[in-house]
């Protein structure tokens, strides 16, 4: 090993060790040093923390698997008690000098009821974040948008635009790769268009857009969903995420940080967690800059450079998904094999009747035959496995822990 290697060990090492020295003091404690009294404070916050989290995740599931007003009155009256709970620990945890409990996890645990809150703030502004959290989830989950070519029109486009609806020079195109029972365009033309639906403005992200994005291979058409969206939310929401983050960074302060993010990153207990994530980075980097180049080529033969720049970044909305977090959605356009034949076993599963539930007692066999626990009683009647046809619900695939260590859903 070279002079220069040890001396970065070194200096890690002492990165490392004056870290965990100094961690406890990094969040601001309190002077109260009665050990015992810390530690029985812990025992009842761990009870009732748990507690409390059931009702808010309880109320949390009512509400989206039924969604009514009056489930999101209840809600809304659970998370209110929840913000004070929290405000309470933190001021108790606060009170603390975790230096003085000798128990690691348990000094672990004090610290961490300091570090990861808000409650810092004074109790007008601890509310006045909680409601903007609050308003900018319901902004986010309320947004709609019309079907594209419907009005009102597309605003992003100009009325003598090749892409505008009237004279779309891209036609429906029968024999796509995708069924039409999967997904059909809307628009002048288009097999939906009807007298019925020729103002129907109520697409939501799952599953109208997300459906859309996902297997619709016509660009003016994701462009329009893809922005529409965001001008259903972004504007909406601008001013709340600029005040959460001015409210978000005083509390950092406030509990001994630099600003919110330095608050966040210290929940990874990694000294070095910029360096670790930029070594990361630079592993996956070659491979994923092949992968990049390679899509990117791929979707200019389907769109053309007037689209997706040789030289440029990839449009998100080309790449399937509305946060492009995601590609595999466009992998019939990407595929390097196209004439390969493609293994979908949709089509048999249909024809032997399989149903959500014979799909999640299938895979329940597959890790039980591993020698992992079967999913509880509690998941079996809670879980809404498929989308049921007489309410609104949100039908986003999701796990839940609702916080009682026997149901999860």
């Amino acid at each position: 090993m070279g002079a220069g290697k040890v001396s970065f060990v070194i200096v890690q090492l002492f990165a490392f060790f004056t870290w965990h020295a100094i961690a406890q003091e990094y969040v601001r404690m309190g002077s109260n040093t009665n050990a015992a009294e810390a530690m029985q404070f812990l025992r009842e916050y761990d009870r009732e923390a748990s507690g409390m989290c059931y009702r808010v995740t309880m109320s949390q599931w009512r509400f989206v698997t039924n969604i009514t007003e009056y489930n999101r009155r209840r809600m809304l009256e659970e998370l209110a008690l929840n913000s004070k709970f929290e405000r309470l620990s933190w001021r108790k945890a606060a009170a603390y000098d975790a230096t003085r409990v000798s128990d690691v996890q348990s000094r672990r645990q004090l610290v961490k009821i300091v570090q990861g809150s808000r409650a810092a703030l004074p109790e007008d502004k601890f509310n006045e974040i909680q409601q903007i959290i609050t308003e900018m989830k319901e902004i986010y989950n309320a947004a709609k948008i019309c079907p594209y070519g419907q009005k009102p029109y597309d605003s992003h486009l100009q009325r003598d635009s090749p892409f505008y609806p009237q004279s779309r020079q891209e036609p429906y195109d029968q024999t796509r790769s995708h069924s039409q029972d999967i997904y059909q365009p809307f628009g002048p033309g288009f097999p939906h268009e009807t007298p019925e639906n020729s103002n129907y403005c109520d697409m939501q992200l799952d599953p109208e857009i997300s459906r859309i994005l996902a297997h619709s291979r016509i660009e003016s058409e994701l462009v329009y969903v893809w922005k529409s969206f965001r001008e259903q939310t972004g504007p909406k929401m601008k001013n709340r995420f600029m005040r959460y983050v001015q409210l978000a960074n005083q509390a950092a302060v406030s509990t001994g940080y630099s600003d919110a993010g330095d608050q966040m990153r210290a929940s990874y207990e990694d000294p070095s967690f910029r360096a670790s994530l930029e070594e990361i980075y630079n592993q996956v980097a070659p491979l994923y800059k092949q992968l990049f180049t390679y899509v990117r080529r791929k979707l200019i033969q389907r769109y053309g450079e007037r689209v997706v720049r040789p030289d440029g970044p990839i449009p998100a909305h080309l790449l399937g998904n509305m946060w492009a977090q995601n590609w595999k959605s466009i992998m019939d356009l990407v595929m390097p094999f196209p004439q390969a034949p493609n293994i979908d076993v949709t089509s048999e599963m249909l024809r032997q009747g399989f149903t959500p539930l014979r799909m999640f007692q299938m895979a329940e066999e597959f890790y039980t035959s591993m020698g992992m626990k079967p999913a509880p009683p509690e998941f079996w009647r809670g879980s809404m496995l498929a989308r049921p046809a007489e309410r609104s619900v949100q039908c986003t695939a999701s796990a839940w822990d609702f916080c009682n260590r026997i149901d999860y859903r």
